[in-house]
């Protein structure tokens, strides 16, 4: 799996951000002799901000990292000259700079999906104990980019390249109903949509009522739609524009994965997408959710 080669690279579509989860600084540097204490302890300034806590006034960062009023604000002001914080001239509190957006971007060219999303398949297969994989969207098809295979005995085969069509399986019905709608409509328009089992949904009006449901629950559902005995779960994976740019989904077969097992493991295959969505460079709140909005 680790080895396995993406021929559909595509830097709009693989480009991403390192950073599963933001880092705690340790209050003591682990090797003072080799550590500028300014330096370091500006780092922990910077590191306080997050999604949760955008500004701060001098007094309250002051508190959170144990250090004198006067140092933290030289060190805010100097990370200020340098474009890495920015001070509110209303109510005196800082907030992360436009330069510290700009070195961000610098790093999300330095990791792609196969990296982003190998770790995350390898924690999620080993706590499903069934294949995992992660697709991506070709038209109206679903290629597979990335796969871990199952431990049991009794697995699903199929290989990093595979397409099948995206109405047919979990992953492309995840990336189909994350589309902006106008996109959605041209790839209906026209499209006999493929039915390779009888549980096969082969209506444009029910795979439009299919995708709703996807997008209001978070996860997609397939059970005997692409082969018989085969189910699988899926959920949406983003970059740091928000945009859906992949999908990650467990599959197995319907003995061991039926609806009560799928929905179990649903929550897990949604936790999974968003770590990989992280390390892409997603974050709630700071990025604009640009899925329906025809962009």
């Amino acid at each position: 799996m680790r080895d396995i080669g993406l021929p559909y690279r595509d830097s709009r579509i693989y480009g991403g951000r390192v950073a599963p989860r933001t880092p705690r600084v340790s209050d003591r540097p682990p090797k003072a002799t080799q550590i500028i204490t300014s330096v370091f302890n500006a780092g922990r300034v910077l590191c306080e901000f997050s999604p949760e806590a955008r500004e701060f006034s001098v007094r309250e960062l002051a508190g959170r990292i144990g250090l004198s009023k006067s140092t933290v604000h030289r060190l805010l002001v100097s990370l200020a000259a340098l474009q890495l914080v920015e001070q509110d001239p209303e109510t005196g509190r800082y907030r992360l700079g436009l330069r510290m957006y700009e070195l961000g971007t610098l790093v999300s060219g330095n990791i792609d999906l196969h990296e982003a999303a190998t770790p995350c398949l390898t924690e999620l297969r080993n706590k499903t104990g069934e294949t995992v994989q992660v697709a991506v969207l070709d038209g109206r098809e679903a290629i597979y980019v990335e796969r871990l295979d199952s431990l049991q005995t009794l697995r699903i085969f199929t290989r990093a390249g595979h397409r099948i069509a995206a109405n047919c399986t979990a992953n492309g019905k995840t990336l189909l109903a994350h589309i902006p709608e106008d996109e959605l409509e041209r790839l209906l328009d026209g499209w006999v949509l493929e039915g390779r089992t009888p549980h096969s949904i082969i209506e444009p009006d029910a795979l439009r009522k299919d995708l709703a449901t996807i997008r209001r629950r978070g996860y997609a559902e397939n059970i005997n739609e692409g082969e018989m005995g085969v189910s699988s779960v899926s959920a949406p994976i983003r970059d740091r524009t928000g945009r859906v740019v992949a999908a990650v989904s467990v599959v197995g077969p319907t003995t061991r994965l039926n609806r009560t097992s799928l929905r179990a493991f649903a929550a897990l295959v949604i936790e999974t997408a968003e770590a990989i969505s992280h390390r892409l460079g997603y974050r709630p709140g700071l990025t604009r959710d640009v899925t329906r909005a025809g962009a």
